[in-house]
C-alpha cells in the first residue's frame, strides 16, 4: 500500500519531514502534493523534493483526491484550524505538536476525528525512534523492576526566536519543548493520569513560560520530575529508576540514538539524510510516518502507541503547568 502524503505548511519543519519520508521505500511513502500560504512557497518546495503538485492555499490540498494523509507542519495556534479543514475533507491526518494550545481544542479536534471516521495522530516523533521502542520493550519485561522515579531535562538558548518568544505565536518553553519532558514520563507510566502536577517557574517579558519545572506524582509512590527551558543549555537527557536498575537516555532526549541499560550502551543510528535538515536528527520522522502507514493498513483510526487519548492527558496536564505558573493564551478565553 502506498501512502500518497499531502503536506500542509512548507516551512522548516515540512522540508526535514519531507526528506525523512525519502529515507522509506519510494513503493510506500510518496509526497504527492504540497500547499502554503503563498504559491511562490509551495512550488519552490515542490521543486527541492520533487512533488508533484503545489498549491497557493490550504483549502485546495483538502480538495485534491489524490491525497491519503495531510502531514500539518504549521505553527501551533493554526494546528487547530488546519486540522479541522483536513478532516472536514474527509483527510487521515498527521499533525505536528503540540495538537493544539488547550485541551479544549484538543478535544475538537479529536472529536471531529471521530465524527469524519478518519485516522488522526498527533506527531510525537519521539515515541517511535527504536530507543523508544526499545525502552517500552524493557518496561513490560520488568527489566528494572518496578519504576519509581522518571526525570528529564530539556533545554536550548532559544528565547529570541519569534515562535518561542511571541505569545501570538503559540509560544512558550512547555509547549515547545516541554511536551517532550511530558511525553517521555506519561510513556513511561503507560498513559497513567499523575494524582498531581506541581509546577513553579519564570516568564520572558513576553509572558510566555522561559523556564519551568515539573513534578508528578503517580499512584503507589510513584514520581516524574522534568525540567524544561529556552535560556538555558541543560544536558537534555532522561533517567528511568527503577526497583532492579535504570535506563538512561544520555544525549538529545527528544531524539534519541542511543540508551544505557543498568550502565550498558547501546546505539541506535537513523537513516542518513539526502539533504541538509533544519533540525537536529530529522529523519527520525520517518519512524512516526511509518506508523501511520501500518495503522492504515490495520484499518485504525488512531495509533495504539500515541493515542487520542494520549493527547488528552498531555493537553490536560499542560493545562495545569500553564495555570500553575500563569501563561494565559488569546485561545484560553474564547
Amino acid at each position: 500500500m502506498t501512502i500518497r502524503w499531502g503536506i500542509c505548511s512548507a516551512g522548516r519543519i515540512s522540508h526535514d519531514f519531507a526528506v525523512a519520508l525519502r529515507t522509506l521505500p519510494h513503493v510506500d511513502h510518496q509526497v504527492v502534493a504540497v500547499a502554503a500560504r503563498k504559491l511562490d512557497d509551495a512550488q519552490q518546495f515542490a521543486k527541492k523534493h520533487s512533488v508533484p503538485r503545489a498549491y497557493g492555499s490550504y483549502e485546495e490540498l483538502a480538495r485534491d483526491p489524490g491525497v491519503d494523509v495531510v502531514y500539518i507542519g504549521v505553527i501551533n495556534p493554526y494546528h487547530i484550524s488546519s486540522s479541522l479543514l483536513f478532516i472536514n475533507a474527509k483527510k487521515n491526518v498527521l499533525c505536528e505538536k503540540p495538537l493544539a494550545m488547550n485541551t479544549k481544542e484538543v478535544q475538537e479536534i479529536l472529536a471531529c476525528a471521530k465524527m469524519n471516521d478518519v485516522f488522526f495522530m498527533e506527531a510525537v516523533w519521539t515515541r517511535f525512534f527504536p530507543t523508544s521502542v526499545e525502552i517500552r520493550r524493557l518496561l513490560d519485561q520488568g527489566e528494572i523492576g518496578e519504576v519509581k522515579m522518571v526525570r528529564s531535562e530539556l533545554g536550548f538558548v532559544a528565547k529570541d526566536t519569534a515562535r518561542v518568544r511571541l505569545k501570538e505565536l503559540g509560544g512558550g518553553v512547555l509547549l515547545t519543548l516541554g511536551v517532550y519532558c511530558l511525553q517521555f514520563s506519561c510513556m513511561v507510566y503507560n498513559g497513567e493520569k499523575p494524582e498531581s502536577v506541581h509546577a513553579t517557574g519564570v516568564l520572558l517579558d513576553t509572558d510566555v513560560d522561559e523556564t519551568v519545572v515539573v513534578t508528578l506524582k503517580f499512584c503507589q509512590k510513584r514520581m516524574a520530575v522534568f525540567t524544561c527551558s529556552v535560556n538555558l543549555q541543560l544536558p537534555n537527557e532522561a533517567v528511568i529508576v527503577g526497583t532492579k536498575g535504570t535506563i538512561r537516555v544520555p544525549e538529545n532526549m527528544w531524539c534519541p540514538t542511543s540508551l544505557v541499560v543498568n550502565g550498558k550502551e547501546t546505539l541506535y543510528p537513523l537513516p542518513e539524510p539526502c539533504m541538509p535538515l533544519n533540525f537536529r536528527n530529522g529523519t527520525g520522522m520517518c519512524y512516526e510516518a511509518e506508523e501511520v502507514r501500518q495503522c492504515l493498513l490495520k484499518g485504525l483510526k488512531e495509533s495504539p502507541v500515541m493515542s487520542h487519548a494520549d493527547s488528552l492527558l498531555l493537553a490536560e496536564v499542560e493545562d495545569e503547568v500553564r495555570r500553575q505558573v500563569g501563561v494565559v493564551y488569546s485561545q484560553d478565553c474564547q
